[in-house]
């Protein structure tokens, strides 16, 4: 096992990396911008080293510097969480060059899966049903156009490269394909430095269901079962859960042989995750691979909730060498677990992110419910950051007893400072289609101003009530290297 980690992220997903080195025995070692030198990762980490100023591109994204963070403090392995450097197979070449354990997939295997276009091929390849689409080679638009005539209208631009539903457009007919194709590639060149794009046919009320997958360095590979990721907005996933409620035994088995094979296909190892859209549900469902994301997921912990395994744990032991625990049939699912996002943004205003001090922060301690956060009250959310303040996660023995869990935590959740998505969240959940599990993914758009209208910008009166109570909590001694301590508490709140 490795002796020390660093850990090249930030916020919620450094601080719970942090807690599985704890566990393992293995030193940490966080890295810091400027505008995060107080953060709770810092103040929790072994050791802390500053690698730059609040931008990205000078900081978490700069591979010389973090490599140079690794090197001053002699570690063995990096771990790269979600986001920022996860994906970026230069990055995994440069660690394993500089002597470093990359915890994550080989570099070439990032970078053929990194290409949507490539991905498909693979997926193709290994007999895994794919959208039907096509993917030009010559890229001009009325080539573009030409394809998406073959296909047939409705259909879907998609930019090869990236992620998140940047620069994804979806067109139903002709008289609007020329603007969204150059609006497509406008959009993918500037967030990816890629404008190539291809067609798909567009799949009418899709659900969104992945499977997790780890796989060892002997080749052994295993699912974790499914997530279900359909309420989303803008292709930003916002609520998560596991079981999902349109697959019967069957299909969850050919879902998950579907998964296993992909990941096989391209020599992979580590955790990655096998994402489908779903086109009905039952037995006779449809499914259809999307694309595989070759890092740990924002919503992993929806997947630990139900299965019992701790998958940065897992991801660490194979990057080390060491051999799955685990067969198949040993992995079963228990219960239900439901994850939401806690956000600093603005729902009423095109979910506009929020920056600012977190003047109140009170996280929910009830029995079933997870917390992954960090952030600390008297703490910043910073500008040039994710407005990610916590992803709360509710576990029970059943689907509705988890939903009202989850509800029971949003309430005495109270965070004042910056908005927050709380209420919109609750109303969310107390949607009928989502209490009656009837989802996918066009709901949210679709119930958007009636969600809107549910929701207030204010705390629930249930998190101003906690809030007061817990207002006379004692200060306690700062925390080391000059962050915030977790357990440090404001007196009083403000409005």
């Amino acid at each position: 096992m490795f002796r020390r980690l660093l850990i090249a992220n930030r916020g919620e997903i450094a601080v719970r990396i942090i807690r599985a080195c704890r566990e393992l025995g293995i030193e940490s070692v966080a890295v810091y911008s400027d505008a995060d030198a107080r953060a709770p990762h810092v103040a929790l980490a072994d050791r802390a080293l500053r690698i730059g100023p609040p931008p990205p591109l000078q900081s978490y994204l700069a591979v010389e510097a973090v490599l140079g963070a690794a090197r001053e403090s002699g570690a063995d392995a990096v771990h790269p969480g979600y986001g920022f450097l996860a994906e970026n197979a230069r990055f995994a070449a440069a660690c394993v060059e500089a002597g470093l354990v990359f915890v994550g997939p080989p570099a070439a295997v990032i970078a053929r899966l990194g290409s949507k276009i490539a991905a498909r091929q693979v997926a193709a390849e290994a007999g895994i049903p794919v959208v039907p689409g096509a993917i030009p080679a010559d890229q001009r638009d009325e080539t573009i156009a030409l394809a998406a005539r073959r296909v047939g209208f409705p259909v879907l631009i998609k930019p090869a490269e990236g992620g998140g539903g940047i620069g994804m457009k979806a067109v139903h007919d002709e008289a609007t394909l020329g603007a969204a194709t150059a609006q497509a590639r406008r959009e993918a060149t500037a967030a990816f430095g890629d404008g190539t794009l291809y067609v798909e046919r567009l799949i009418e009320r899709p659900r969104h269901v992945e499977l997790q997958v780890l796989v060892d360095h002997d080749g052994r590979v295993v699912h974790l079962f499914e997530r279900e990721c359909s309420l989303q907005r803008r292709h930003q996933k916002i609520v998560e859960e596991s079981p999902s409620t349109a697959l019967t035994p069957r299909l969850r088995a050919r879902m998950g042989e579907a998964a296993v094979a992909l990941a096989r296909a391209p020599a992979y190892r580590n955790a990655g995750t096998v994402e489908f859209l779903l086109d009905g549900a039952g037995d006779d469902a449809r499914f259809y691979f999307l694309e595989m994301n070759t890092r740990l997921q924002v919503e992993h912990p929806v997947t630990e909730q139900v299965t019992g395994i701790d998958i940065v744990q897992a991801q660490i032991a194979i990057a080390a060498g060491e051999p799955l625990p685990w067969s198949q049939d040993e992995i079963t699912q228990r219960g239900h677990a439901i994850e939401v996002r806690v956000y600093a943004e603005d729902p009423a205003h095109n979910d506009l992110p929020q920056a600012g001090p977190l003047l109140l922060y009170r996280e929910p301690t009830l029995p079933g419910v997870r917390i992954d956060s960090g952030v600390v009250e008297g703490g910043d959310i910073p500008v040039q950051y994710d407005p990610l303040i916590a992803k709360l996660v509710a576990w029970a023995d059943t689907r509705e007893a988890a939903r009202r869990r989850a509800l029971a935590a949003l309430r005495t959740c109270p965070i004042l400072g910056v908005k927050t998505n709380i209420p919109f969240l609750i109303a969310l959940l107390e949607h009928p289609r989502v209490v009656a599990g009837a989802i996918d993914t066009g709901l949210v758009n679709e119930e958007r101003r009636a969600l809107l209208d549910r929701s207030t910008g204010d705390p629930p009166p249930e998190a101003v009530a906690v809030a007061m109570a817990a207002s006379d909590a004692p200060q306690t001694r700062p925390a080391p290297h000059g962050a915030v301590d977790p357990w440090v508490r404001l007196r009083g709140w403000r409005g």
